[in-house]
């Protein structure tokens, strides 16, 4: 047995095959790209025995071989391609046992391309639900290949799949014959390509001649010989694929018809199909999508709060102590104004990110989010979205990189694009925490009702109108993009099921700690450029800004003289020349220079706004203040013109609405350009959302002050 075979998990969407890949690697995934593409890989470590692991990688969900979309393209050019590196000793292919039926379809077309399989008969319990039973005995003896029967929700049957998996790394066992054999029906095609391109296996000769254009293994020269075989026989593909899959389908209903004992009461519905009359009413389904998205805001700043302030309270002091105890000097300032300040300004808002993906993975888990997309299908085709286009939409609420890359399901090229392009509008996690600090600034936490917090409404106020203007923006895109190709929306709904809080609590670990790592690692680079940036100054303007104010305040407390002293030099920076440099643009939305600072930094990523308030106000602050939390800190700023609150109910909402706008995300545009493959989507990204965010937040700023 080779010590790093490869298991690749196949089966179609809903299967369980993701549940699998849970209860299999635990911990011991990672992610990354499949070779030569920039389409998300999982991938993980399963111990088979006490000396071998294997690598499991979990491939997209299909319906069949034959893809339809970019996803879907990635496991044929594996299963089809010996010589890739992600090819499988064996395919560990997941089917739903209350839908048999629909699932043999895939795992016939895998095992006869001539991968050694085993078949994991998951979701029994659902088929028990609905009167169903399936001899997996028989049914093994029937397809030639392993079947164990599982449960990828409980781990049940784990132990039984790894045995066969090892038996068929082993000694592969494969079917006697091909469940469809190509050569009865075109023998001459099947006999020229197996010749010409050196292959032993009858429907792997006919992948070729049906898909040489989307494999990406093929060169040109390969796929021109293959049209000239096309062109030889006059195969038409189209109709070969049909009959294909009908005579597929009707050898599966025999099989199915002597394995399944089906003893439901014919057109009696299930508890899940009962449900759906209702969360997918054309009514009820929106309210009660509206009422789950008003208690998600709400749980968002209730429940997180007590957390938020503690980790709050805590860095402050942490800064106080670390500013009490060490020698004054650079390395201090640099260790609590610079790093601790910026890095304490984003760990604060882990509770809120904790409890966000927390209830997101809750209505993954459950099934329920699958009924939101199919609801949302109606509203995003009144704005020439295709319904696939939800999926991205609603991961854009976590991350607009991995949310891009989803688009990868639609089929049309237009519905692709736009749903790129308006994905970024959609409000993602790195926008929460400028959105709670500001909110908490001044919105009362007051109930209305004495049950909603006012917080919270406003929370959802902002989430939706990210989603209004990403509806309207992909309008205004459609009257400019014309195409001919007319999209479609296919999804299987999920049955109904308890939360495994084993997967949601990898799910919420995995999330919180992508996004402190990634966010930590760019605020702690950005603190410590712009600590430097706003300690030295050109020249020797700093000294002269410290002796103005000496000169002009000679009769004030030691604090006083220290805090004014601070921000002077503040001003006299590198990061100060910056901020007024920028100033006259940002002036009419009521910002000032400091706010500029914070702009200019977070064009790297949004969330570095509070990290870098946070260090801007920790040095221009004297040591007085070193307890003090951010919070605090912005509601004591001043401004110098009016004497009064800097941060305004109006300045406040400006800001708001400009970040709900904004494209300040350098890692989005990246992934723009890189499903695009030009970088002209990308500009035209960044200039119609930061135009919107710019003219928007101007008009919220002169119209409430």
């Amino acid at each position: 047995m080779k010590s790093s075979s490869i298991i690749a998990l196949v089966g179609n969407p809903n299967a369980g095959k993701s549940s699998l890949f849970n209860q299999l690697t635990g911990l011991r995934q990672k992610t990354g790209n499949f070779p030569g593409v920039t389409m998300d890989k999982k991938s993980g470590i399963w111990p088979l025995d006490a000396h071998t692991s294997s690598v499991v990688i979990d491939l997209p969900g299909v319906y069949s071989i034959y893809p339809k979309s970019l996803d879907e393209q990635i496991v044929t050019d594996i299963l089809a391609n010996p010589s890739h590196p992600d090819y499988p000793d064996v395919a560990v292919v997941v089917i739903d046992a209350a839908n048999l039926h629909r699932n043999l379809l895939l795992f016939t077309q895998v095992v006869d391309l001539g991968v050694p399989t085993v078949l994991a008969l998951n979701m029994l319990d659902v088929a028990q639900q609905q009167a169903k039973s399936v001899n997996a005995v028989r049914l093994a003896m029937r397809l030639g290949v392993p079947v164990v029967r599982i449960n990828a929700r409980t781990g049940e049957g784990i132990d039984l799949l790894k045995k066969a998996v090892q038996e068929q790394i082993q000694a592969p066992v494969l079917p006697g014959k091909l469940f469809f054999d190509p050569t009865d029906e075109a023998p001459d095609v099947i006999a020229d390509t197996k010749t010409q391109y050196q292959l032993d296996n009858n429907y792997l000769a006919l992948q070729y001649i049906i898909q040489h254009d989307g494999f990406s293994f093929l060169n040109r020269t390969q796929q021109l010989g293959l049209d000239a075989i096309i062109s030889q026989h006059q195969f038409n593909d189209s109709t070969f694929q049909a009959n294909e899959t009908i005579l597929r389908y009707k050898r599966i209903a025999a099989i199915v018809t002597e394995v399944v004992t089906d003893k439901r009461p014919i057109n009696q519905p299930t508890w899940s199909q009962k449900l759906d009359r209702i969360l997918l009413h054309p009514i009820w389904g929106y309210a009660i999508f509206g009422f789950v998205l008003l208690l998600i805001f709400q749980a968002i700043f209730a429940w997180a709060q007590p957390f938020m302030d503690a980790i709050d309270t805590g860095v402050a002091w942490l800064n106080g102590q670390l500013k009490e105890s060490l020698p004054p000097g650079p390395l201090t300032d640099l260790l609590t104004d610079g790093i601790l300040a910026g890095i304490g300004g984003i760990l604060v808002f882990i509770p809120q990110i904790a409890f966000l993906f927390l209830l997101i993975a809750l209505l993954e888990e459950s099934g329920y989010m699958a009924r939101v997309m199919v609801i949302m299908d109606r509203i995003m085709r009144k704005f020439g979205l295709n319904g696939r286009s939800v999926v991205p939409l609603i991961s854009g609420v976590a991350c607009a990189v991995p949310a891009i890359m989803a688009t990868r399901s639609i089929g049309t090229r237009r519905d692709r694009l736009i749903t790129i392009l308006v994905t970024p509008l959609m409000s993602c996690s790195a926008r929460l925490p400028i959105y709670t600090i500001l909110i908490a600034l001044v919105v009362p936490s007051q109930r209305v009702l004495g049950v909603f917090n006012i917080q919270g409404l406003a929370l959802m106020g902002l989430y939706l109108l990210g989603l209004a203007s990403a509806l309207l923006a992909a309008y205004v895109l459609k009257l400019f993009l014309k195409t001919k190709e007319r999209g479609y929306f296919i999804m299987e709904l999920p049955t109904f099921k308890l939360p495994r809080w084993n997967h949601v609590g990898l799910t919420v670990w995995e999330s919180v700690r992508s996004f402190v790592w990634e966010a930590g690692r760019v605020i702690l680079a950005i603190s410590i450029v712009l600590w430097v940036l706003a300690s030295y100054g050109p020249g020797n303007s700093m000294e002269q800004a410290e002796a103005r104010v000496r000169q002009q305040k000679p009769v004030v407390t030691s604090d006083e003289l220290q805090n004014q002293i601070a921000s002077e030099r503040l001003e006299a920076s590198y990061a100060g020349n910056f901020g007024h440099f920028i100033e006259p643009v940002i002036r009419p939305l009521g910002y000032d220079w400091k706010i500029g600072i914070a702009l200019l930094s977070s064009f790297a990523a949004r969330e570095v706004f509070v990290g870098t308030m946070s260090t801007i106000y920790s040095i221009g602050d004297g040591a007085d203040d070193a307890g003090v939390t951010i919070r605090e800190r912005l509601r004591q700023e001043r401004n110098p013109e009016t004497g009064g609150a800097m941060y305004t109910p109006a300045l406040a909402w400006s800001l708001l609405v400009f970040y709900v706008f904004a494209m300040m995300c350098m890692s989005t545009l990246a992934a723009t350009q890189r499903e695009t493959k030009s970088w002209k989507w990308p500009a035209v990204q960044l200039a119609y959302m930061m135009v919107l965010a710019y003219v928007s937040a101007l008009a919220t700023y002169q119209f409430l002050k």
